[in-house]
């Protein structure tokens, strides 16, 4: 549905990767490489579904993960995303180039609200938009780490002349997707990123002079004593989003983060990465106990969730998965991509022969195939 509504070059947007893909196919095919054993004959009549994250019990292992340009899948896309997650009780990760102020999705959603970071040069900048969290009441502030250097998204690319500007076939299958030009165009314009608008220069808001921003914003100079600092002026929980590496997990872990999330941005960064499922149990053999250890990366069906629970995950992150369902349906679409996996998670507990999602770990064997 999410495919036939959207135009050729949102479509890339959503579904694409870096480079050649590699490692976009390599984050669901990991997946087949773990497998379940189930066991028979035991009372499985009542499942319990839920997790504990941040002293605090969850209904479901899942959040919403922080995605960029929501607004160009649905009118007020991530407001429609805060909403799905307020309603099945799970975190709503706002990302700092969402389509909305991260104070009108607080006040419109309520719900868990995180903010997602990235670290910009300008850390006059940096602090005021986690001044603004903090006054918005969000819950955990999610540094992404993986993008001080954009990656490659060629795919993506193709669909634009430069920067901004759709090549002319772009800007035709546009207008033969007419629901979603009155849903997303007709009403505002172009979606902008409404969270960095007060920092551009002259305050000039259209998409070209907004990405030429971020990308000379960006700091490929962040250490681990970036994490201080950003403490320092973070009252309450910090993850830190974008690890792949035991070492890199466990020196957080000293530097006194809340959480972390395993992460390959999605497979939309370097292209040839491990996939996050791949290393995630020696992650959380090292950290899990000191830690929130969160994972993304290829989830589409309720049985992937279970085994990253059983792999030692707290909390499974959704990006393309609820991005479907908000394309297809807006707020309602998104929550009938959450009511798929709720049901997929429950009948996977079912059909293992367990009743909570603590016992998955038992149920689980690699394979090299």
């Amino acid at each position: 549905m999410a495919r036939r509504r959207l135009p050729a070059f949102v479509r890339e947007y959503l579904e694409g990767g870096a480079e050649d893909e590699v490692t976009l196919r390599r984050n669901r095919n990991a997946f087949e490489r773990v497998a379940f054993i189930s066991k028979t004959l035991t009372d499985v009549s009542r499942r319990d579904l839920s997790v504990e994250v941040f002293g605090g019990k969850l209904p479901l292992p899942l959040a919403i993960a922080p995605t960029g340009s929501s607004g160009l899948f649905a009118h007020r896309g991530d407001l429609a995303l805060a909403r799905a997650a307020a309603a099945f009780g799970i975190p709503f990760i706002q990302s700092t180039v969402s389509t909305l102020r991260l104070e009108t999705v607080a006040e419109g959603a309520g719900g868990r609200h995180w903010m997602q970071l990235y670290m910009l040069k300008d850390r006059a900048v940096t602090e005021a938009i986690v001044a603004r969290a903090a006054g918005a009441g969000c819950e955990a502030l999610v540094l992404t780490t993986d993008t001080v250097v954009f990656g490659n998204r060629e795919w993506d690319r193709r669909h634009y002349i430069r920067p901004g500007r759709l090549q002319l076939s772009s800007k035709l299958d546009v207008l033969a997707h007419p629901r979603w030009m009155w849903d997303v165009l007709v009403p505002n314009g172009v979606p902008l990123f409404e969270n960095i608008l007060e920092f551009l220069p002259g305050r000039n808001a259209n998409p070209v002079r907004t990405r030429a921003f971020l990308v000379q914003q960006m700091d490929p100079s962040i250490t681990f004593k970036d994490i201080a600092w950003l403490k320092s002026i973070w009252p309450r929980k910090l993850v830190v989003k974008g690890v792949l590496d035991v070492d890199d997990a466990r020196r957080l872990a000293d530097a006194g983060v809340d959480g972390i999330v395993v992460s390959n941005h999605g497979a939309r960064q370097l292209d040839g990465s491990v996939s996050p499922i791949e290393v995630l149990p020696a992650i959380a053999q090292a950290v899990g106990a000191r830690l929130c250890v969160m994972v993304d990366g290829g989830f589409r069906r309720g049985t992937d969730v279970v085994k990253a629970i059983g792999l030692g995950a707290h909390l499974v992150l959704l990006g393309r998965a609820t991005l479907y369902g908000l394309a297809a349906g807006g707020e309602e679409g998104a929550k009938h991509a959450l009511s798929i996996l709720r049901e997929e998670i429950d009948r996977t507990l079912g059909l293992l022969g367990v009743t909570s999602l603590s016992e998955c770990a038992t149920r689980l064997r690699q394979t090299s195939t």
